[in-house]
């Protein structure tokens, strides 16, 4: 795993103006601050996931330790809505799409956001091992060219009834559910495909901090922008 270097940003979490990933408790349900979850059960996606250590992050600030003050069990994004109406959990992560879920919004709320917890995240990124990179540079360049052209090109608020068209026509739901994607609703996607560095370490640091690894590592160092760098100077 030595040789895998970040090429280029996909989408980060909790830029200012932008959407965070949310927590939800019942809307009629007692609980009202953080404090409250302990002894509660939460839901997570899967250990030391983005939404995960976000959460864990946001309870030990309240004071709250996993398997101390609280229980967490693992499920799929699709069921936290079932699970939260039925009982089952006290909390559910709301990440997108399931968060403009209009079900949801009836029946929950937001007790804090991923912002809340740590800022930034650079929740998912590109990757390519170093070899790779080497042996395919010119083509690696011509792909990220195109790449940041269809990035550009679902960001044009000019486009957006095509972009709904184009989401309703994959997941077979009206396009008018899809209103926010590409918008400030959506999580922010950087232009240029820029990862925050910053963020990125910050959040690994926060992994480490929380024992879901055993170490740290200097992010810099396993990142490689040159290519998109390259591709984005073609499109100035």
């Amino acid at each position: 795993m030595s040789d895998l270097r970040i090429i280029a940003d996909d989408f980060q979490d909790g830029n200012a103006g932008y959407y965070s990933n949310e927590y939800m408790v019942l809307a009629n349900g007692p609980i009202r601050k953080i404090e409250e979850l302990k002894g509660k059960v939460v839901a997570t996606n899967a250990a030391g996931s983005g939404a995960d250590i976000a959460m864990r992050a946001m309870l030990r600030k309240a004071g709250l330790e996993d398997r101390r003050d609280y229980t967490v069990i693992e499920a799929p994004f699709p069921t936290m809505r079932a699970m939260l109406v039925e009982r089952k959990v006290d909390l559910v992560p709301a990440v997108l799409p399931f968060s403009h879920d209009p079900d949801l919004r009836k029946i929950g709320r937001p007790l804090f956001t991923a912002a809340d917890a740590v800022g930034v995240s650079q929740f998912t990124m590109w990757t390519a091992r170093r070899g790779f990179i080497e042996e395919n540079r010119a083509a690696m360049v011509d792909f990220m060219e195109d790449t940041l052209r269809i990035v550009r090109w679902y960001l044009d608020p000019a486009n957006r009834q095509e972009v709904m068209d184009i989401c309703a026509r994959i997941t077979k739901q009206p396009s008018d559910r899809f209103a926010w994607v590409s918008t400030d609703r959506d999580y922010y996607r950087d232009r240029n495909l820029l990862p925050d560095l910053a963020a990125l370490q910050r959040n690994v640091d926060l992994t480490r901090d929380l024992g879901l690894i055993k170490a740290s590592f200097d992010v810099a160092k396993f990142s490689d922008l040159s290519v998109v760098k390259e591709a984005a100077k073609r499109l100035q």
